[in-house]
């Protein structure tokens, strides 16, 4: 059984997905990372059947594969019991491909593009730490490394409580001058450029 969906309300939520294959559509697994207002982190993961073909390259990388996803619920199922809570919340994901996916995997089930609040957590590790930049880049596996982050890259839960970790690195080795318009959260603001 897996556990429940977050409650409450949050200063923002990291949202990650994998996928089955090169089809941006097929998200097998959704992962959240939900970050109270006391810099605290509830993540939150589940599988999803993508109801398309896993490919080798895909599961080599994440190691989600179809005995994996059996039985679990479809992108629409899934996602209708989401968005009430991501729809009141400013989300964070780690490049912009998370929405594209999840866009793409809308359109794919008939269901509208969600009008989310979304942030990009490259943009803000780019205004927090330029030096990066041509020495490992801002990808998540170099930030694992150089921020001393401890998570299981590939996985979505861990990916998105990465990237929420990112965004709170980034504010606090900044003094949230990295974290400034347009993107605002209070009491702890979170406004880097976008």
């Amino acid at each position: 059984m897996r556990s429940p969906l977050p409650e409450g309300n949050f200063q923002f939520i990291a949202l990650d997905v994998e996928t089955a294959n090169r089809d941006s559509a097929s998200i097998c697994q959704i992962g959240i990372a939900c970050v109270g207002y006391d810099a605290s982190i509830q993540s939150w993961s589940t599988y999803v059947d993508p109801q398309m073909p896993f490919a080798p390259f895909n599961i080599e990388l994440h190691g989600i594969g179809p005995e994996t996803v059996r039985g679990a619920g479809n992108f629409s199922q899934v996602w209708r019991n989401m968005l009430p809570l991501l729809s009141r919340h400013s989300m964070v994901q780690h490049s912009r491909f998370d929405e594209y996916a999840i866009n793409a995997a809308c359109r794919m089930h008939g269901l509208t593009p969600p009008r989310l609040s979304w942030h990009d957590s490259v943009v803000i590790a780019r205004a927090a730490w330029p030096e990066l930049k041509g020495n490992g880049g801002h990808g998540l596996a170099n930030l694992k490394q150089f921020l001393d982050l401890d998570f299981h890259h590939h996985d979505a839960g861990e990916d998105a409580r990465a990237a929420a970790m990112v965004v709170l690195k980034a504010r606090a080795s900044t003094g949230e001058q990295a974290a400034k318009p347009p993107f605002r959260f209070k009491p702890l603001q979170l406004s880097l450029p976008l």
